[in-house]
C-alpha cells in the first residue's frame, strides 16, 4: 500500500511582514504622534479595536496605508487590563459583598513586557527595518524597541487585523 503525503506549502504564502515591540510608558494616542512626526507616516486611530469576546478585551489600533510602496503599517497596544466585579469568599460575611478584580491580558503573551507593537506588512520584507528601528529608538520618550522574529511566535494567529 502506498503512502502519499500532500505538502501545502506552495499554497499558502508566508507571512510577509516586520513586528517590532516597543516599550514605553506613553498613551497611544501620543505614541501615534511621535511615530507619524519621526517615520514621516500618517497613523490614525481605526474606529473599532480589536476585540476578543471571550476575555473582554479591547487593543487600540492605529493603520496607515502607504499607496506608494504598497505598505501597511499598524500601531497596536499589546496589553490591556480589565476590571471585573467578583463575589468574595467570605462565608461568615453578613452583606453581599464584591471585589474589584483588575486582570491583565496580552495579543501576544510570548512579549508581556512589550507596551506596544507596530507591525509592518509589506511584500519585500521591508529592507529597511534597521534604519526604521534606530529611528524609533532616537524617540527620547520610547525606553526600547526591537525586531521580534516571527518564526518564534507561538500567537502568531493574534496579528490578523483586517
Amino acid at each position: 500500500m502506498a503512502v502519499r503525503k500532500l505538502v501545502l506549502d506552495d499554497f499558502f504564502e508566508e507571512d510577509k511582514f516586520t513586528l517590532i515591540g516597543i516599550h514605553c510608558i506613553v498613551e497611544d494616542y501620543r505614541l501615534a504622534y511621535l511615530l507619524n512626526k519621526t517615520l514621516n507616516i500618517g497613523l490614525q486611530r481605526r474606529f473599532k479595536d480589536i476585540t476578543n469576546s471571550n476575555k473582554a478585551t479591547a487593543y487600540s489600533i492605529y493603520e496607515w496605508e502607504d499607496n506608494l510602496q504598497y505598505d501597511i503599517w499598524n500601531l497596536v497596544a499589546n496589553n490591556c487590563k480589565v476590571e471585573r466585579n467578583e463575589p468574595s469568599n467570605e462565608l461568615n460575611s453578613l452583606f453581599n459583598q464584591s471585589q474589584i478584580v483588575t486582570k491583565s491580558y496580552q495579543l501576544l503573551p510570548e512579549f508581556k513586557k512589550a507596551n506596544y507593537l507596530l507591525k509592518i506588512e509589506d511584500d519585500l520584507q521591508n529592507k529597511n527595518a534597521k534604519d526604521i528601528l534606530r529611528k524609533i529608538l532616537e524617540i527620547p520618550q520610547i525606553i526600547t524597541a526591537y525586531i521580534i522574529e516571527i518564526d518564534q511566535l507561538k500567537s502568531k494567529d493574534n496579528l490578523i487585523f483586517n
